[in-house]
């Protein structure tokens, strides 16, 4: 048991460290939902809020799902899901037929391909421009389309990798031109910056609460227009109040407070978009200064971030830690997010993050190039 308690003593290592990690600077909870968390930790104690069976039973969570989030993302209908993964996989399973097709950018997250496979269908890949810049192209898709005629599109806004963020409302024209739903996975940008569906025009709109909307997870949104919700949203044979594509109930217990939680915070931080864009852009250049080459769009539209790290792979072949000297670097100057054992290049965030740590950050990579 002793050995038990030892092995399981699990504790932040990093507390009070930047944070420039792509997957955390969005998710990371304001104290208000910090303190909503640990009232809430009991997984069904949303519960308490007002008696119920189900979730949408509570008036607030009610509120939140019908009225707030569609408000927030300017959306027909909304459900609360597992992630966006859960949420890909709902949108396809809705828009396509098993056997069809399904249209998706080669900057797509893993998940995306495992949503389509879960759901039947194949996946044809529309390439990206390839290096330096991995750009997504409208007349890519249109070429694709001809070529496949797919039952359903989806487009990753940003992708994961270069935060490359192309236009989607030629997409959604060209979609709905040729009778294709258009799905617009939106992971790394709902909760990051505005997000307006009736302006892009997306047929389903798919975001995560703990990559970018400072909850804590597995938790997710889906938006869908008022075309899809019918059968998006159908019940079950068996159980009138339930919703088939949602189990019976979208997720419940503590992530859904967090999410509900930080909501308020979350809507006002969105408003500071573009002065996150410029500080992206000017650490981009800083960046370039000492040889770190940022690849995706250029200037670039996003906080995440990829570069090639020429400099730091020549000194990883000789120095005395390989590979791990980045990560024990930055470390030792209280910094973290960087993945342990990267080299060559390297992927990360400045959301959130005060120009002051950021200058930190950039302080810790000129002293490695002088160094070495």
């Amino acid at each position: 048991m002793d050995s038990l308690k030892q092995k399981y003593a699990l504790s932040r290592k990093y507390a009070g460290f930047i944070n420039i990690s792509p997957i955390q600077t969005g998710a990371i909870l304001p104290e208000e939902a910090e303190r909503a968390t640990k009232e809430f930790i009991v997984g069904y104690a949303p519960y308490n809020l007002a008696q119920g069976i189900e979730i949408m039973d509570i008036p607030v969570v009610r509120d939140f799902i019908e009225n707030d989030l569609p408000g927030f993302l300017n959306a027909d209908r909304v459900r609360i899901t597992f992630g966006a993964r859960e949420g890909i996989y709902i949108a396809m399973k809705t828009a396509a037929k098993p056997g069809s097709t399904v249209l998706v950018d080669e900057n797509s997250h893993y998940t995306t391909f495992v949503a389509a496979e879960k759901a039947g269908l194949n996946v044809e890949i529309v390439k990206s421009s390839g290096y330096p810049e991995y750009a997504i192209s409208t007349q890519d898709y249109e070429e694709a389309i001809r070529k496949h005629k797919p039952s359903a599109v989806l487009l990753t806004y940003p992708d994961g990798n270069y935060g490359n963020l192309p236009d989607p409302e030629p997409l959604a024209k060209l979609a709905h031109e040729n009778s294709i739903p258009f799905i617009l996975n939106c992971a790394y940008s709902m909760g990051r910056m505005p997000l307006d569906m009736k302006k892009l025009k997306p047929d389903f709109m798919v975001g995560s609460g703990h990559k970018s909307m400072a909850s804590i997870g597995p938790i997710g949104i889906i938006a869908a227009t008022e075309k899809w919700s019918e059968k998006m949203l159908k019940k079950s044979l068996h159980h009138k109040k339930s919703e088939l594509e949602f189990m019976g109930s979208e997720i419940r217990g503590t992530p859904l407070i967090s999410l509900m939680a930080s909501f308020p915070y979350v809507y006002e931080r969105v408003k500071k978009w573009p002065s996150e864009v410029e500080k992206a852009r000017w650490f981009s250049r800083k960046m370039d200064m000492l040889g770190l080459v940022q690849l995706g769009e250029k200037p670039h539209n996003h906080d995440l971030m990829k570069f090639r790290t020429d400099p730091f792979y020549e000194i990883s072949k000789l120095h005395h830690k390989k590979r791990a000297f980045l990560y024990e670097h930055l470390k030792s100057r209280g910094i973290t997010g960087i993945q342990h054992g990267k080299t060559k290049a390297i992927k990360l965030s400045t959301y959130g993050i005060s120009k002051d740590s950021l200058k930190k950050v950039l302080s810790a990579f000129e002293d490695i190039v002088d160094t070495y």
